[in-house]
Formats: structure tokens, C-alpha cells, sequence
């Protein structure tokens, strides 16, 4: 089984695929909760979230929020982070708590 996880693995980083996901109002906002796009070089967070604005342009007013949290690979990220393909990168909105 191991084996088979490092193949797919293997796989997924030689693609220049990412898969985004959108969480919580951000999903609302966004009237979307998954987006796969294809990156020709590595990009930080903010440099993809800019990227996206230029696919998406409705979008650019969600994802320029400050408060804005997102993951690579399901670890919390700063926005200079790396994002390369075959990484999944999460958005979602800060949680609050009650």
C-alpha cells in the first residue's frame, strides 16, 4: 500500500495540475468549491491568488481579503509560500469561535 501512494504521489508531482478548494462563505462568495488550474512554474500564494483574479476576475474582491487562511498540501501557509504542482491548496475564511 505504501508503494502504492509513493507511485501516486510520483504522479501528482509531475503534473503542473492544482487543485484548489474553497471553503465555508469563501465557497458562497466564490459560487465555487473546487477548481483545478495547470501552473507552468512554482508561484507563492499571493502570486496564485492573482492568477486566479486574471481567470476569474469577479473573484478578485474574495480573495484579496487580508483575512484570508490558506493551506498547501493541508498545512497552514503564509502567503509566500510555495504552491507547485500536483499540491492542493485550500482557502477559507478565519474561523471564530463563540
Amino acid at each position: 500500500m505504501a508503494i502504492g501512494n509513493a507511485i501516486k504521489q510520483s504522479a501528482n508531482t509531475m503534473t503542473n495540475q492544482v487543485n484548489l478548494l474553497f471553503f465555508g462563505q469563501l465557497k458562497e462568495r466564490l459560487q465555487c468549491e473546487n477548481y483545478n488550474i495547470e501552473i507552468q512554474h512554482p508561484l507563492s500564494i499571493e502570486q496564485l491568488k492573482a492568477y486566479l483574479v486574471s481567470l476569474e476576475p469577479t473573484w478578485q474582491v474574495a480573495l484579496n481579503d487580508n483575512l484570508l487562511i490558506a493551506a498547501v498540501n493541508q498545512q497552514i501557509a503564509q502567503q509566500h509560500a510555495i504552491v507547485k504542482g500536483g499540491d492542493e491548496v485550500a482557502f477559507f475564511p478565519p474561523v471564530t469561535g463563540g
